[in-house]
């Protein structure tokens, strides 16, 4: 693995703005039927062409919707636009896309997930998107299964596997992502997790980085971001970075404050009985906070400078929106 030297140009800042309004062209969403086009975000899903190259898009007005959303693959860029006083952060987001599902009713991880996209180039705004099957099971908040997929000021909570980054390259750029078992997880996918604050809600683990051979693209980098815990949990030490969920799993976590929620070993094997420890390559660099401290286990490694946020994209940042991006 390269490590790239970081250069520190001027912090681009996502202004706070407002988007109360639908961009023109929008499919619109909304609780009230005077001021929507359609009363569920999967109505105007549904009413979006798989084979159209235009840009497209869905603006939902405030409120609380109790659905499933299932995105499939399309020809067009789709982006996905929640109401906000505030574009900047998720803290004023109005929109909330609720569901209660766990993999053993849905069948699988993927199908439990209360947004589910397989659409290339996503964009989502400002959504907050939970899942409140709660512990014991599988059940996803998000199922991001396809390539350059962002998700900008956005709300994540679940509890176990709360967002699976499975696919392609992908980017998480001030969002709020919360859980208790390996809830930030997946298998091929190079995902950067930007200025994200990511609260800890049970005993557990950050990530499960299902990476399982050496020709495997996956990465995972949380960077410039906080980790503590979550409202109501008190399980001082008692979680980790991650564990392996495969035995060549990659996680870097830097820039990063960590508080006293993570254990001193900083990561953990996958169980007693299948360690997955072979090969994986779990680092840090230039951590803080009282998490940041302690006798780390020997699989993992601190770096001597910080992992260049656009590497694990290979360069690319088209399709990124690097207003919500550290550089």
């Amino acid at each position: 693995m390269k490590i790239f030297s970081v250069f520190f140009p001027l912090f681009a800042v996502a202004l706070a703005a407002s988007r109360t309004s639908p961009p023109s062209g929008s499919l619109v969403v909304s609780k009230n039927p005077s001021s929507g086009q359609y009363g569920t975000i999967q109505a105007a899903v549904n009413a979006l062409s798989t084979t159209s190259t235009s840009a497209q898009s869905i603006f939902i007005y405030q409120g609380t919707y109790d659905e499933q959303v299932k995105i499939p693959a399309r020809k067009a860029v789709l982006s996905i636009y929640g109401y906000t006083t505030d574009t900047s952060s998720y803290s004023g987001n109005t929109v909330t896309i609720t569901y209660s599902m766990g993999a053993d009713i849905a069948g699988n991880n993927e199908l439990s997930a209360t947004v589910q996209s397989r659409s290339v180039g996503l964009k989502m705004y400002n959504i907050i998107v939970k899942n409140t099957r709660g512990k014991g099971v599988q059940a996803l908040a998000l199922s991001a299964y396809a390539d350059k997929q962002g998700f900008y000021g956005c709300t994540f909570v679940g509890y176990q596997d709360t967002v699976l980054a499975n696919v392609g390259y992908q980017v998480y750029g001030k969002c709020y992502i919360e859980g208790a078992t390996d809830f930030i997880f997946g298998q091929t996918a190079r995902a950067l997790f930007s200025q994200c604050v990511i609260r800890i809600s049970g005993d557990g683990w950050v990530t499960a980085n299902g990476r399982d051979s050496s020709s495997n693209p996956s990465y995972y980098l949380i960077d410039k971001s906080s980790i503590a815990a979550a409202s109501g949990y008190t399980g001082v030490g008692k979680s980790y970075l991650g564990r392996p969920w495969r035995n060549y799993a990659r996680v870097v976590v830097q820039r990063t404050v960590l508080s006293n929620v993570i254990n001193g070993a900083g990561w953990s094997q996958w169980s007693s009985s299948s360690p997955n420890t072979d090969h994986v390559s779990f680092q840090e660099y230039d951590n803080t906070g009282d998490g940041a401290s302690g006798t780390r286990v020997s699989f993992s490694s601190k770096l001597g400078g910080a992992v260049n946020p656009t590497s694990i994209l290979d360069g690319d940042t088209s399709w990124v929106d690097l207003s919500y991006v550290y550089q």
